[in-house]
């Protein structure tokens, strides 16, 4: 408050003819910057804070550590070299994850505004960055919440006895290829028959996940009935996610001191019971063996990066959301690094505990490791239901696991429903409000549609559909989106001004790493990530290949994201005046009604001196980016 206060009375003694004499050289110190606008947004004025600086890191690491965390990170580094990913994986961190996650840290709270209008008040030509951000958040969070009713499904599933994937005795099972024995330890029997017999075991939950819970058809062209069932739980799921955020981060910043911590509580128990069990060794060693080999292959640092920005959740919006709701000088360096250090020490600790189980699954049924590890959906809903099976009091066991993946996913949901709303209060909330009232009721209305569009996945053929929306929206549009929001903000906005915006928060400037990292190193990066990795056609599975329709459905979604980034710009120029030079005539960025006292930043020169041709220069650079997308 008292910050404040000094800020406003400041700006009340400043006269006009003062506003423009002095031009911003340098990294500007904070007392040297004159403010020119005063709040003029009374909608700003009511925006909420967290109520202690724990609530924002907890929302922070809670989105960041999600279903990912556990299912992909460990396969991808065993698949990657083991312990050798780890040096990759740690420099991508430092030069990308941390510098990056900063930076939206800083622009969020600084402006105090959602990404839409922070992006557009940052580099109006650029100002659909913004909005790609929260569409592609957005459509992320309508089939992300299938997730969460698997999740349900499970855990409502596993305080039967026995467990409903332990026998081949359902209606759903098909005899044929459906076993619950195993050959005990007789050694001499063939090991293509043990794997046979393995594989199945694993059918048998293949099956409950395929056929009792999915009631798949053949394919995307069979999208078949409902399944109310998984409909019922749907709503279930938002109801928890409606819940959990009507009241925004007064009340989201409460439910995440469960939701954040309790995943630790049972990694780490887990993880005790684990390292007991024969054959964990043997599965840890498998997991962190380095082949230094892989150091080598260009693809092994691609995954490293790409692994960073997925988790961390660089270009989604959502962390500059949250950081929106911060205290003006709440301690954001501090705050990203221990957001990105958990994120990565919980993904490590994850590998301890899914590696200990399948190396313990490796020992009971004579297997090599490689053949039961597996990634995505399948590990947490095929392969660990399984190693549950075989423990002490398994329904407890179970029960507690799909909690925990429960309380993970919903980390993850919140700060993307979050991000909508958001945006929606930031651009039309009093257009709105004069409509539905109250805040709450907008909410309600977000978590409606994200319902609604989340209806296709629970059909018998949703799974299909469920597949090709993750593939073109978190790996076809991620690396774009997060190119264009590090230009928009690094390279045209200018590293001297975010310096500026940190040093004003903070009373001193970010230390030269940061600035090198945002000049330089995580551009490039970006740029290098992006040129090296390749388009390739959506699948499920191994065998099954989408029709050409689906594939041009999944460019679609993919481009629903994408296409604010041009048509922005191309409305900023059509509507700037004719003497204008690529972006609005008043080329001071005004950052922004805050009721701390604003602060305007001069635009980079370099925005200054831009005209018709160099714009045609940017639409070339545009083009050429757009081409590294190509198909091989």
């Amino acid at each position: 408050m008292g910050v404040g206060a000094e800020n406003t009375e400041a700006v009340s003694k400043l006269s006009a003819s003062d506003a423009g004499d002095k031009e911003e050289t340098g990294l500007v110190r904070a007392h040297a910057v004159k403010t020119e606008l005063e709040p003029t947004d009374t909608a700003h004025e009511d925006r909420g804070t967290w109520g202690r600086r724990l609530e924002f890191v907890l929302a922070s690491v809670g989105y960041a550590v999600g279903l990912g965390n556990v299912w992909r990170f460990p396969y991808l580094c065993y698949r990657s070299g083991g312990g050798a990913f780890l040096i990759p994986y740690v420099i991508m961190l430092f030069l990308c994850g941390i510098p990056l996650l900063l930076m939206e840290f800083a622009i969020g709270q600084y402006t105090r505004l959602g990404p839409v209008l922070t992006l557009a008040k940052i580099c109006p030509l650029l100002k659909g960055v913004g909005l790609a951000t929260v569409v592609i958040s957005f459509i992320l969070c309508t089939y992300y919440n299938v997730l969460m009713t698997w999740a349900l499904y499970y855990l409502f599933n596993s305080f039967g006895t026995p467990l409903p994937w332990q026998s081949c005795n359902n209606t759903w099972n098909l005899v044929s290829n459906c076993s619950t024995g195993f050959p005990g330890n007789n050694f001499h029997v063939c090991q293509a028959i043990i794997l046979a017999l393995w594989l199945c075991v694993i059918n048998s939950l293949f099956l409950c996940l395929s056929y009792k819970l999915l009631e798949m058809t053949d394919g995307i062209e069979q999208m078949g009935e409902l399944r109310w069932e998984l409909f019922g739980l749907l709503v279930l799921a938002w109801i928890i996610v409606y819940l959990c955020i009507f009241k925004g981060v007064k009340s989201t910043g409460k439910v995440v001191y469960f939701t954040a911590t309790f995943p630790y509580f049972i990694l780490f128990t887990l993880l005790i019971n684990n390292v007991q069990l024969p054959g964990a060794n043997d599965g840890i060693l498998y997991f962190l063996m380095p082949n230094w080999g892989k150091l080598l292959e260009v693809q092994v640092w691609v995954n490293a990066a790409a692994q960073i920005f997925n988790s961390i959740g660089i270009a989604f919006g959502s962390m500059i959301s949250m950081a929106s709701y911060n205290k003006f000088n709440n301690n954001i360096i501090r705050d990203t690094l221990i957001v990105a250090l958990a994120n990565s020490a919980t993904s490590i600790l994850a590998g301890f505990v899914i590696f200990s189980a399948i190396g313990y699954m490796a020992h009971v049924h004579h297997l090599p490791v490689d053949n039961i590890a597996t990634d995505g959906p399948g590990l947490v809903f095929v392969v660990y239901p399984e190693i549950f099976s075989t423990l002490p009091v398994s329904q407890l066991w179970a029960s507690l696991f799909f909690l925990m993946l429960l309380c993970l996913g919903l980390d993850s949901q919140f700060a993307m429903v979050e991000v909508a709303v958001t945006c929606l209060m930031d651009c039309v909330g009093p257009k709105l409000l004069k409509v539905l009232k109250h805040k709450e009721l907008v909410v309600l209305a977000v978590c409606t549609i994200g319902f609604l569009l989340g209806i296709p996945h629970i059909t018998q053929g949703g799974i299909y559909v469920f597949q090709l929306m993750d593939h073109y929206t978190a790996v076809v549009s991620l690396m774009f989106l997060a190119f264009f929001e590090v230009l928009a903000v690094c390279w045209i906005f200018g590293v001297r001004r975010i310096a500026c915006m940190v040093e004003r928060m903070l009373g001193k400037p970010p230390n030269a790493f940061f600035q090198i990292c945002w000049l330089v190193v995580s551009p490039l990066l970006c740029i290098l990530i992006s040129s090296i990795v390749q388009y390739t056609p959506a699948r499920y599975g191994k065998t099954y290949t989408y029709p050409a329709w689906a594939e041009v459905l999944g460019w679609f979604i993919s481009l629903l994201s994408i296409v604010w980034i041009p048509l922005g710009a191309f409305e900023k120029v059509i509507h700037a005046p004719t003497n204008s030079r690529l972006f609005l005539e008043n080329v001071d960025i005004q950052t922004v009604n805050r009721p701390y006292g604003d602060a305007s930043l001069k635009q980079n020169t370099f925005l200054k001196t831009l005209n018709l041709q160099e714009l045609f220069l940017l639409t070339f650079f545009f083009l050429i980016f757009l081409g590294l997308f190509r198909s091989p």
